[in-house]
């Protein structure tokens, strides 16, 4: 049996869906480029562009050897290695996205930049300072005990090593429309607040260097998806295909927490200190 947070995530035959939805949208099957994925392999709030802008303020270089934690189908891995000539592990729990992470990887050339490992934040099956940086976007509403995610990435790092974050915060403790991306109910989320996470750093080793709020952002970016599907009556190929038919209903609701003022969303960097 699956664990909730796996089974949640799971969807069968992911990567012939996403080629054939790829066909649909007339991507020339016989040149899939990293770009042509973009849209379906960034699982997280404004995509790709958001992913660029962390690479960029975090000020990325050749050769780091970095940890996306949480990481889908890998299409920050595969930013990273193939913009900026890193290497990249992506760590997750569900399998389907992990097999169809490498199936994907291979498809645009980047299998030997890439590797994905199917296994559990809390205890990542890496050596001590194994990493550069450690990256996560949306990963840490699943996980419960924090505190452990939170220590087993300082361990991995190298003692100069960063973590990078981008994720959703509840904002004192409204409770949030469902279904959202990450839950169908609020068995499989923990939410915690940006005080909370402040505390949980101090208390991990961490020091926060600099960070987002990247609330506003997130707002206009579901306003601009929103009114486009309902101009077209249907949500163009994109993260859509890993959520299954009730995404529009768990994007809304995103959307609606963001404006009711029941989540927020922050971006960071931090530094390991002892």
């Amino acid at each position: 049996m699956q664990p909730p947070v796996e089974e949640h995530y799971s969807r069968n035959d992911l990567y012939e869906t996403i080629m054939q939805e790829l066909e649909k949208a007339g991507v020339n099957m016989q040149h899939i480029t990293r770009e042509d994925l973009a849209s379906v392999d960034e699982f997280h709030v404004r995509g790709q562009e958001v992913t660029m802008e962390l690479a960029a303020t975090a000020g990325i270089q050749p050769g780091l050897r970095i940890l996306d934690v949480g990481c889908g189908i890998g299409g920050p891995c595969r930013m990273l290695a193939d913009e900026y000539g890193c290497m990249v592990t992506g760590i997750d729990i569900t399998g389907e996205f992990i097999q169809t992470a490498k199936k994907l990887s291979k498809l645009v050339g980047l299998q030997d930049q890439t590797k994905f490992v199917q296994g559990s934040a809390l205890e990542l099956p890496f050596i001590d300072e194994s990493f550069d940086i450690v990256w996560t976007q949306h990963a840490q509403m699943n996980i419960e005990d924090k505190e452990r995610f939170y220590s087993e990435i300082k361990r991995v790092l190298t003692n100069n090593g960063r973590f990078i974050y981008y994720d959703i915060f509840k904002i004192d403790d409204k409770p949030i429309y469902y279904p959202v991306p990450w839950a169908v109910d609020p068995s499989i989320s923990h939410l915690i607040s940006i005080p909370q996470l402040r505390k949980l750093f101090n208390k991990t080793g961490f020091e926060l260097v600099d960070f987002k709020d990247q609330t506003r952002s997130s707002i206009q970016f579901f306003k601009n998806m929103y009114e486009d599907g309902e101009k077209k009556k249907s949500l163009k190929p994109g993260v859509n295909l890993l959520l299954g038919k009730d995404a529009r209903e768990r994007f809304k609701n995103v959307y609606r927490n963001l404006t009711d003022k029941k989540i927020e969303l922050e971006s960071g960097i931090c530094k390991k200190v002892d």
